[in-house]
């Protein structure tokens, strides 16, 4: 299996391939991915998943981030992680975003092998229905929300791109941009605004960007407000681009995010190194 799924990367990285067939094979792979997390979700009626709880782990499916991640769940961390989520799904069910089949949704869309760029945010948004697993997004059919509207001003202004119907971003995800949240999870607490915030989430992303940092080379990271901007320590600046602008809030947006042109420098970074440029478009 390993040796299949290896040739297979490099079919993927074969010049051959058209920007539209790894966009497609991405696709098949994602559409593959989350199947997989359906599937092992437990049932109400099955006794031996641990009186219904998921299991983690399970969750990320990826083969080619299970191979770029060895062992990581087996890191002194990740049991309190796991048992942390796991215990809150249980105990809160939907109150728990994304749903469970989405934790790593980010990861088990935008396979390592094709990571070019990487937009990472802070944590899920907690609105209903809206946190799907990729930074920013949210479904369509769901509100978009004023932060994603300012992005889309921003993309319309610096490459012309209309502004779309729909907030789903993942169409740039099945393309290579990795749509990354510092934290993955979280819980609706009015007490709490980021409650999974210091369970181990932090480390967890941390050894993602440093293993597309340590194991990749050209990626474009856009970095946006403070909190994503504390994690270029984590990445070499002699192999990677670093894009940095203020968070698109309301509250800061016009500080520094309107005009910082994040869309049309990545597509002419990834030009330079001989990538395929990013359709933006909606």
């Amino acid at each position: 299996m390993a040796s299949s799924y290896s040739e297979g990367l490099k079919t993927y990285g074969s010049s051959a391939l058209s920007a539209e067939e790894k966009y497609n094979q991405n696709l098949t792979l994602s559409k593959r991915n989350r199947r997989i997390c359906l599937e092992r979700l437990p049932k109400h009626n099955d006794k031996s998943m641990a009186t219904g709880r998921i299991k983690l782990p399970d969750m990320l499916v990826e083969q080619s981030w299970l191979e770029a991640l060895p062992g990581e769940f087996q890191k002194p961390y990740a049991p309190a992680l796991c048992m942390f989520v796991q215990n809150e799904i249980f105990a809160f069910k939907d109150s728990v975003y994304p749903p469970s089949h989405l934790i790593f949704n980010a990861l088990n869309t935008t396979p390592f092998h094709s990571v070019k760029a990487v937009i990472l945010g802070q944590e899920p948004y907690d609105g209903p229905g809206q946190a799907m697993g990729l930074s920013y997004s949210v479904p369509e059919g769901v509100k978009v929300p004023s932060i994603l509207k300012n992005v889309f001003k921003e993309l319309k202004k610096d490459i012309g791109c209309s502004i779309p119907s729909h907030g789903n971003l993942e169409k740039w995800a099945l393309q290579g941009v990795l749509l990354l949240n510092a934290v993955l999870t979280g819980r609706k607490n009015e007490d709490n605004l980021n409650s999974h915030a210091n369970i181990g989430w932090e480390q967890f992303t941390d050894v993602v960007i440093k293993t597309i940092s340590e194991k990749k080379e050209g990626v474009v990271f856009l970095m946006w407000g403070e909190s994503a901007q504390e994690k270029i320590r984590l990445i070499d600046q002699t192999k990677h681009h670093i894009l940095k602008a203020e968070h698109p809030s309301v509250l800061t947006v016009k500080r520094g995010f309107f005009g910082c042109k994040h869309f049309s420098k990545t597509n002419q970074l990834l030009e330079q190194k001989g990538f395929d440029p990013i359709d933006w478009q909606l």
